[in-house]
């Protein structure tokens, strides 16, 4: 490693490929939502909202209306006494295989926070990571924002352990975010003594629906709410860990089994005509109905399956607690779909969801049932798991405190007067 007043010119070698930003980084820190990366984040905003190729992806274009200006000054209006604090340094990010954009974020939340940002994108050629890296580029070139550029460095390598070695023995914070075995991995690249991990890992989430609700919309109301479901899962395949694949229906009042059946096939229906614009590919199809049958096949719990074409799988749960009674583990009644495939059942009362409710629960959405009640009842009940509480459609969106960490705290320090 080789040192230049506050700058360290990092790994120069044929297997790292630099996808954006500058080989040699500036390890100063600065103070978080800092005005020069404000500025940077909104020029970065328009050119991206600006792209014809951006256009066609739409999870590049939300990355744009989040790094909007507007939306950032939002953001640094929730926090006090920014002043006294500064970035770490320099932050590692390992980023997920399953979200081809969350690179982008945990840049721009190291970014925010005040550090210098080493980025290791996943080794996965997602066309939307290499339109991001020219994009920044592109910015970096007309010498508007060198600093930022110096406080850069998007890579790309294959899993090499010495690699990520130096890159860590470098960082004041290292960000992951993957699986619990990518996690296990690279915790076995060391850190320096004194420098901060942030870990993202295996999560599962889950929804809760109001029957009496789904009855009272209009079906603009309803084609809506359905929408907002197939955004939450579709789009990534029920690949994110917002994603939620077990829905628990909760009455509010007393109600017919009739009136309760039709809610659920008035919900499930338009969820249907939302999916009819998923590309469902020949290999989705045939590896959701191999999970279908291996599930119904093993699992003694279920009460009906509900095919809506080869679009939507819904599998209806005997009851929540039968299946926690006979489970061995956590992991056995862990209900995932993948492609379309979903649980249900019926709860009777929320004591019903404590034995589901662990640190691996992360989202819990909702429709027809207030946030904040559900809040309440979480911190009520003292429960370990879920994070956070969101509307049907909002579970995808990010933010910057996410997996119950306040990341801009956790990735920045205060300068105190004792």
């Amino acid at each position: 490693m080789q040192k230049l007043g506050g700058a360290v010119i990092l790994m120069n070698r044929n297997d790292v490929t630099i996808l954006a930003g500058s080989e040699t980084i500036n390890r100063m820190a600065m103070q978080p939502f800092s005005g020069e990366v404000i500025l940077f984040l909104d020029e970065l905003s328009k050119r991206i909202r600006k792209n014809k190729e951006a256009s066609l992806y739409p999870d590049v274009m939300t990355f744009g209306f989040f790094c909007r200006r507007a939306n950032i000054e939002s953001q640094k209006s929730k926090y006090d006494n920014l002043a006294n604090r500064l970035g770490r340094g320099v932050v590692f990010h390992i980023a997920p295989s399953n979200v081809p954009i969350n690179f982008a974020y945990s840049y721009v939340f190291g970014l925010l926070a005040g550090n210098s940002n080493v980025v290791r994108v996943s080794s996965k050629q997602f066309p939307q990571v290499y339109l991001l890296g020219d994009i920044m580029n592109e910015i970096f070139e007309d010498n508007k924002h060198q600093m930022i550029k110096e406080h850069t460095l998007i890579v790309e390598y294959a899993r090499k352990k010495e690699i990520t070695d130096w890159y860590s023995s470098i960082c004041q914070s290292r960000v992951i975010w993957g699986g619990d075995q990518t996690i296990e991995e690279i915790r076995k690249s060391p850190l320096p003594p004194r420098s901060v991990e942030l870990t993202f890992a295996d999560r599962y989430s889950i929804g809760v629906i109001s029957p009496e609700y789904i009855l009272s919309l209009t079906e603009e109301e309803l084609n809506r709410l359905a929408n907002g479901f197939y955004n939450d899962t579709y789009l990534m395949d029920q690949n994110a860990c917002s994603s939620p694949h077990l829905i628990l229906w909760k009455k509010e009042t007393a109600m017919s089994k009739d009136e309760f059946l039709k809610a659920k096939e008035r919900f499930w229906q338009q969820v249907f005509e939302a999916t009819k614009k998923y590309e469902l590919a020949d290999i989705k199809v045939s590896e959701k109905y191999s999970m279908l049958c291996e599930m119904t096949t093993s699992m003694k719990n279920i009460e009906l399956v509900k095919r809506y074409e080869n679009l939507l799988y819904v599998i209806t749960l005997k009851s929540l607690m039968e299946a926690e009674s006979k489970a061995k583990s956590k992991d056995d009644i862990r209900y995932r779909g993948k492609f379309g495939l979903f649980f249900e059942t019926e709860i009777d009362s929320w004591e019903d969801l404590a034995p589901l409710i662990d640190e691996k629960v992360q989202t819990l959405a909702v429709a027809g049932i207030a946030p904040s009640k559900m809040q309440e009842i979480v911190l009520n009940n003292q429960w370990c798991g879920i994070d956070r509480i969101v509307p049907f459609g909002k579970t995808l969106d990010i933010s910057l405190t996410w997996d119950g960490y306040d990341i801009i705290s956790m990735l920045s320090r205060v300068v105190a007067i004792q």
